[in-house]
């Protein structure tokens, strides 16, 4: 069922660039994308609201009268919602909440010389704007793991945007209008796509300009935040989505299975990689892969992914090998289903989320773990973490030198001053100390 990779006994051997180019990547070109993504954006940018009109109905099918949805749709939504359902959403939020607020970080004062201070203060952004996909699959569950680090963060103003669904009367899905209703958002734009990027970035007039975009999307979302970066902040260039197991002789091949299958549900490129040190495990969890898959729900979707260039196992000789090859991967989600299956997680250094044993699923990161599941993807887990309350803040230093502090280091200052050719630097700090 999954293409093979077989790397035992050579992983050693290969420099970390050319291990990294042997991993099962989905393609991804954002450049590409951005060619067709970049005149939408310059369009809202110079028409506002009635390009974003223009392109919601070229591309959803909707034709709004109004961005933004009447707050009384988000209270509906909340009524309506099936108990069971509304108990779930709670316990994501709940548990969501609890998790992100030990990431708060405390104001700290160090003194760096007698009379001289540097205070780090962590300020949060004052907008930003949340963005929850709509397309093959509807992620309600984007809105939790967005909004809750958000204002947790403190930020003062929060903005929803989703795509307008036909069969929802033109408003987003009505789980994504009841989980806002839940977290108490009220402003919300039935607006999808590039068209949501644009419409934060460069504001309308309904919608005013945010500082911060965040959230997942496609290929063409992710252009069209490439295209807004630097006049607002963005929190990744997010790719599909992917898993990797390590998993050997003493992991399920059934619990292997299903959790490939259940990240290549999102997305015919979603990725589903296997690294284990045991040809019968592999052969196992391709047997049962060619058993569920085609009975699962979104089978297209799901074969088409397994089957994919993106996917496959990849064959080590132990577990060091593959340790080895899961950091040069650097998964979005990365399960470990080993005996001692903490302890090779914690020898892992790249990964967005890291999933231990054989009861943390990535589908529990997805909703319910209390972790967030809008992560690092196509490696970038080698560099980036994954969204928390530190993606909304900004760290900002005070700097408070008394006369005599600054007295004792003004040579210094100077003499990097005259080095660097910069003599007025060196002055902004004598002339304080001329006799008037």
């Amino acid at each position: 069922m999954l293409r093979r990779i077989d790397l035992s006994g050579e992983v050693a051997g290969y420099p970390a660039r050319a291990l990294r180019e042997l991993m099962p990547r989905a393609a991804f070109d954002v450049n590409e994308a951005l060619r067709s993504v970049q005149p939408l954006i310059d369009d809202i940018a110079r028409r506002g609201t009635a390009a974003v009109v223009e392109i919601v109905e070229r591309f959803d099918g909707v034709h709004l009268e109004r961005l933004r949805v009447p707050e009384s749709a988000i209270k509906d939504a909340v009524a309506g919602l099936d108990p069971d359902l509304h108990r779930a959403y709670r316990t994501s939020i709940d548990r969501v909440r609890a998790a992100h607020e030990a990431q708060r970080l405390p104001e700290t004062v160090t003194e760096v010389a007698p009379g001289g201070t540097v205070t780090e203060r962590y300020l949060p952004v004052g907008r930003v704007g949340l963005y929850a996909p709509g397309g093959l699959a509807v992620l309600a569950s984007s809105v939790i793991m967005n909004a809750v680090p958000a204002q947790i963060a403190g930020v003062g103003s929060v903005a929803l945007a989703s795509p307008a669904q036909k069969t929802n009367g033109g408003l987003p899905d009505q789980g994504i209008l009841a989980v806002a209703g839940l977290l108490g958002i009220d402003e919300v734009y039935a607006v999808g796509g590039p068209a949501a990027v644009g419409m934060f970035a460069y504001g309308t007039e309904e919608c005013e300009p945010v500082d911060m975009i965040t959230g997942p999307g496609n290929i063409y979302v992710t252009a069209a935040k490439r295209a807004v970066r630097g006049l607002v902040g963005i929190d990744a260039e997010a790719g599909t989505t992917e898993i990797a197991v390590i998993a050997d002789a003493t992991a399920d091949p059934v619990h292997v299975a299903v959790d490939l299958m259940s990240q290549a549900e999102h997305d015919p490129a979603a990725a589903s990689v296997l690294i284990t040190d045991s040809a019968d495990l592999a052969d196992a969890v391709d047997a049962e892969l060619a058993r569920r898959a085609p009975e699962a729900r979104h089978s297209g979707r799901i074969l088409t992914a397994l089957a994919g260039e993106q996917s496959g196992t990849i064959l080590v000789a132990d577990i060091d090998e593959a340790v080895a090859v899961a950091d040069a991967y650097a998964a979005e989600h990365l399960e470990i289903q080993t005996a001692n299956a903490r302890e090779v997680a914690l020898r892992i250094r790249n990964a967005g989320a890291i999933f231990v044993g054989a009861y943390s699923p990535v589908s529990l990161g997805d909703y319910c773990a209390g972790s967030n599941h809008v992560l690092p993807t196509g490696g970038c887990a080698r560099h980036s973490a994954g969204l928390s309350v530190h993606t909304f803040l900004r760290g900002v230093h005070l700097i408070d030198y008394s006369r005599e502090a600054l007295e004792a280091v003004a040579v210094d200052v100077v003499n990097f001053a005259v080095s660097e050719d910069l003599p007025s630097h060196g002055e902004a700090v004598t002339a304080r100390f001329e006799a008037k």
